[in-house]
């Protein structure tokens, strides 16, 4: 950025002709992208399929999924995951390895801890990568929300790497918050994504809640 004449940040000029007609002023140059929107209705699952409705895992390095108040049907007995797939979703089984890290404070002003989860880690692990710890809380206030990044999904040479944050509020009315990473552990192109429920004991669904999927143009 330029300086002006006494070392102050040039002022940035915009070629509206007034403020008024300004559309936007950040993220100027488009490069995050949406590109598919689903929402629960009593859903066992939220899939992206590439090639299904417009949805696309070739052209961007990087995807992001944001999810917002994904609300499941019984109280304490599920948690929120993903899981993908190198055959345009016939099977979401790809091998991961993956840490978590969780914290978590009481509505009461109890607990309140920081440390690893060992029930969110998957060594070459095939099942639904939970994005969360504990149960997510089924009151009618109670949600899940949170972003997950994957990188290059279409690769043939490299591993797909991702990480996600969430925050949960639980079944014990905690605020649980989750830093998850990995890597699915292969050289074949992802290019499916399944949003579910995972390591549940009763039949569960996504009552309600939104995933909005966007790809990131390279620099």
């Amino acid at each position: 950025m330029g300086r002006g004449p006494v070392g102050e940040p040039a002022i940035i000029k915009y070629v509206n002709n007034s403020l008024a007609s300004v559309d936007d002023v950040s993220n100027t140059d488009g490069s995050m992208i949406l590109i598919k929107t689903l929402t629960a209705s009593d859903s066992s699952s939220l899939r992206f399929v590439h090639g299904s409705a417009d949805v696309d895992f070739s052209t961007y390095p990087i995807y992001v999924f944001k999810f917002y108040n994904i609300h499941g049907s019984t109280d304490g007995e599920y948690t929120f995951g993903f899981q993908g797939s190198i055959d345009a979703g016939s099977n979401y089984n790809v091998a991961i390895t993956s840490t978590m890290i969780q914290s978590y404070h009481g509505e009461s002003g109890s607990g309140g801890a920081l440390g690893y989860y060992t029930g969110g880690d998957q060594a070459q692990g095939t099942s639904v990568q939970l994005l969360n710890a504990g149960g997510t809380g089924g009151d009618n206030d109670q949600s899940c929300s949170g972003e997950l990044w994957l990188f290059n999904p279409s690769s043939t040479t490299y591993v797909k790497h991702f990480m996600a944050v969430t925050n949960i509020s639980q079944d014990n009315d905690n605020s649980n918050n989750c830093y998850t990473a990995g890597y699915f552990n292969t050289t074949s192109d992802i290019d499916a994504m399944s949003f579910e429920p995972g390591r549940v004991t009763v039949s569960t669904v996504f009552q309600t809640g939104t995933i909005k999927m966007y790809g990131i143009k390279d620099s």
